[in-house]
């Protein structure tokens, strides 16, 4: 498949199988997710896969919002991958600092895409999921209070069929030679 064919297939799937992902399918996506690049090679990450149901029960939950009506698909996920940000090696955070960014949630975002391509290549469906009481997740997943959970992702056979991109036109999102209206 190329890689244009893989971004369209790759969408946020809000809702799963009953079926449980092949560990040799896992395994590809997290040595791709090995893989991402990041500022410095600072690589300031930890991932968490969770696939003990009882533990993947207590991530959904603490994904949930009642009021708002929000993850409630979660629960259907077999898999959950927490991600934590470490802290970045020194010359990226100096670079970070002379530069006033904050090198590890650009890499945590690169990481976060290659485990979504990834899981699409393999057949399978993703979301990642900022919406979470991170103090719940921090307890379950036994994080120190020292590091930040940034996302969790959910993987597994989607049960919705790919939706058609709605995407603004190229011309309001690209200009050619400096900002604003330009003709492509």
């Amino acid at each position: 498949m190329d890689f244009t064919s893989l971004v369209l297939i790759r969408q946020s799937d809000r809702g799963y199988l009953n079926k449980q992902v092949e560990k040799d399918k896992l395994d590809r996506i997290l040595e791709c997710a090995r893989l991402a690049p990041s500022a410095c090679n600072a690589q300031p990450w930890h991932l968490i896969v969770i696939d003990n149901p009882e533990l993947k029960d207590q991530v959904a939950e603490a994904t949930s919002e009642k009021i708002l009506g929000m993850n409630h698909f979660t629960r259907q996920a077999p898999i959950h991958i927490v991600l934590v940000e470490e802290p970045a090696n020194f010359t990226s955070s100096f670079g970070g600092w002379i530069k006033r960014k904050h090198y590890p949630l650009i890499d945590i975002g690169i990481i976060a895409q290659h485990i979504c391509l990834a899981a699409a290549a393999e057949g399978l469906g993703s979301c990642m999921i900022g919406w979470f009481d991170e103090g719940k997740i921090r307890k379950i997943c036994r994080v120190p209070d020292s590091r930040r959970v940034q996302l969790i992702i959910t993987i597994g056979y989607s049960a919705v069929k790919t939706r058609t991109k709605i995407r603004k036109p190229m011309e309001e999102i690209v200009s050619y030679n400096g900002y604003g209206k330009s003709k492509l």
